[in-house]
C-alpha cells in the first residue's frame, strides 16, 4: 500500500493499523554510525578508502557536504562512496543540521585545518550541549570563538596542526564528546589522551564503536573503562585508507522488530552481524524482556509475538544507559504492558534532537498513557492507548517513529512531521507500509 495512503489533508501521517499478524522481511540501509565514523577516518588517513553500502541520509550527507568542503574529495560509485583525503582546509563554513555526530566529530578535525571554520546548524541544534568540545579544544590550545554561549554557532580557528596531549572533559551529555576527540587524535603531533570524569558514562558502546573503526586502520588506541570514569589513548600516526563494508543500521531496525509485539506477527532483518559493536543488537535482550521470541539464525534476527490483541505486553525494569537511542521504541511498547514499566540510565536523553524525556512523557500522555520522568529515566504505567491528539515529532526521528508503532495498534494515531524520519532512515513510511500484510 503506498505511505501517501495515510497523508492527512493538514500534512498529519496517518499511521497505519496492523490489519492482521505480520509476516515481513525488512531489508534496511547501513548504520548512521558507522557510516559517519568512516567517513571521517577516511578524510583522515593516507590514502583512498571505499564505503561499501554507506547509509545515504540527511545525517551523512550532510557528513559528506561537510568533508568535501574541508578538502575531501567524495564521490559515489553505484551505491559505495570513495573518500580521496585533502589537505584540510579552512576559511569554510559547516552546516551540522542536528546531527550529533557532525557538531561533535568536526570541530576536533577541523582544528587541523589551515584556516577558521565556521560551524552551524539547526533551530534546536543551538540548544544542544557542545560545552565539552569547546573547553577542550580551547585545552589543548585551538582557539574557538563561540561569543561565550557554549553553543553552536561557533569557529574553531584551524592552524594547519594541533600539537595534542592530554584532555580532561566530562562527557556526561554524550559519550560522541569522547569520540570525536578520538577520531581526529592520532593526527594530532602528540597523539591524544583523553580523561573523562563525571557522573556517568553514557552510550559506552559508541566508544567502543570508535575504538574498533580506528584499530582497523591501524591506529594504537588504549582504553581504561571503569564505571563512569575512562581514559583512553591514542597514539600518533598514520591512519589507513580502507575497504568498508557497512552494517546494517542496527537501531533503525527497532521500530520494525518492535511492531511483531504489537502487531503480532513475525519480522525479521536480514544480514544482521554475528559480532558487532553497534547498540542495537541488545534489542534481542530487550524485546524478549517484553515476551517476544527472538532468535538470530542464518545470518536474519527475526522477533515474534502474539500482538497485543491477544494480551499485553509483559512490563520491564531496563537499564539503557548504553541504549539511549533504542529508548524511544521500547518506551513505546511499555504503553502496551500490563503493569509499570520503569527505564533507568536516560537522563543524557535531555539533551538530545529534542528533550526525549519530556517528549515521550507528553506524547504518551496524549493518547491517554500516564507516564513520569526521573531523574534519571522515566516510568510508563502501561494501559490501554487511544487516539488523543495528534502525537509530535518534537523534530526527532526516533519519536517519529515511536508515533508508527503505536498507531499499528491505535486506530487514528497522526503523527506530525513524519519526514524527520529522513534524517537516518529515508523511506521509513514506504517500509513500513511494506511491512503490512
Amino acid at each position: 500500500m503506498p505511505a501517501d495512503a495515510y497523508s492527512a489533508p493538514d500534512g498529519l501521517w496517518r499511521a497505519p493499523v496492523a490489519p492482521g499478524p505480520l509476516d515481513a522481511r525488512v531489508r534496511l540501509p547501513g548504520s548512521k554510525s558507522l557510516t559517519n565514523r568512516e567517513l571521517v577516518l577516511s578524510a583522515l588517513a593516507t590514502g583512498p578508502s571505499r564505503l561499501v553500502r554507506p547509509l545515504a541520509a540527511r545525517d551523512t550527507d550532510l557528513m559528506v557536504a561537510a568533508l568535501r568542503a574541508l578538502g575531501a574529495r567524495i564521490e559515489p560509485d553505484g551505491e559505495d562512496l570513495v573518500v580521496e583525503p585533502g589537505p584540510l582546509r579552512g576559511g569554510t563554513a559547516v552546516d551540522v543540521g542536528l546531527a550529533g555526530t557532525l557538531m561533535r566529530f568536526l570541530p576536533p578535525v577541523a582544528a587541523l585545518a589551515d584556516g577558521a571554520v565556521r560551524f552551524d546548524g539547526d533551530e534546536r541544534a543551538r540548544e544542544r550541549p557542545m560545552a565539552t568540545t569547546i573547553r577542550a579544544l580551547r585545552d589543548l590550545g585551538v582557539p574557538v570563538d563561540d561569543d561565550g554561549r557554549d553553543a553552536l554557532p561557533f569557529a574553531v580557528g584551524g592552524a594547519g596542526g594541533v600539537r595534542g596531549g592530554a584532555v580532561r572533559i566530562d562527557a556526561s551529555a554524550s559519550s560522541q564528546f569522547v569520540s570525536g576527540l578520538l577520531l581526529a587524535g592520532a593526527r594530532y603531533d602528540d597523539g591524544l589522551v583523553v580523561e573523562h570524569r563525571g557522573q556517568r558514562l553514557p552510550s559506552v558502546p559508541h566508544v567502543e564503536m570508535t575504538l574498533d573503526v580506528l584499530r582497523r586502520r591501524g591506529v594504537t588506541v588504549d582504553a581504561e573503562v571503569a564505571g563512569a570514569t575512562g581514559r583512553w589513548t591514542v597514539a600518533p600516526g598514520a591512519i589507513a585508507g580502507r575497504d568498508v563494508v557497512i552494517e546494517p543500521d542496527l537501531s533503525n531496525a527497532a521500530p520494525f522488530l518492535a511492531a511483531a509485539l504489537v502487531a503480532g506477527g513475525r519480522v525479521s532483518v536480514p544480514d544482521w552481524p554475528s559480532t558487532t559493536t553497534q547498540v542495537g543488537d541488545r534489542l534481542r535482550d530487550w524485546l524478549a524482556a517484553f515476551g517476544g521470541e527472538v532468535a538470530l539464525h542464518g545470518g536474519s534476527l527475526a522477533v515474534e509475538g502474539p500482538g497485543v490483541a491477544h494480551g499485553p505486553l509483559h512490563p520491564v525494569d531496563l537499564d539503557l544507559s548504553e541504549g539511549g537511542e533504542l529508548a524511544p521504541t521500547l518506551v513505546g511498547l511499555a504503553a502496551f504492558a500490563d503493569g509499570t514499566s520503569t527505564f533507568h540510565g536516560i537522563g543524557h536523553l535531555r539533551g538530545h534532537e529534542t528533550d526525549r524525556l519530556a517528549a515521550l512523557v507528553a506524547e504518551l500522555g496524549n493518547v491517554g498513557v500516564a507516564a513520569e520522568e526521573t531523574e534519571d529515566g522515566i516510568v510508563v504505567r502501561g494501559g490501554s492507548p487511544a487516539a488523543g491528539r495528534p502525537w509530535r515529532s518534537h523534530a526527532d526521528h526516533r519519536m517519529a517513529t515511536t508515533g508508527a508503532l503505536i498507531g499499528l495498534a491505535v486506530p487514528g494515531v497522526e503523527v506530525e512531521d513524519v519526514a524527520s524520519t529522513a534524517k537516518t532512515l529515508p523511506g521509513f513510511t514506504e517500509l513500513w507500509a511494506r511491512m503490512l500484510p
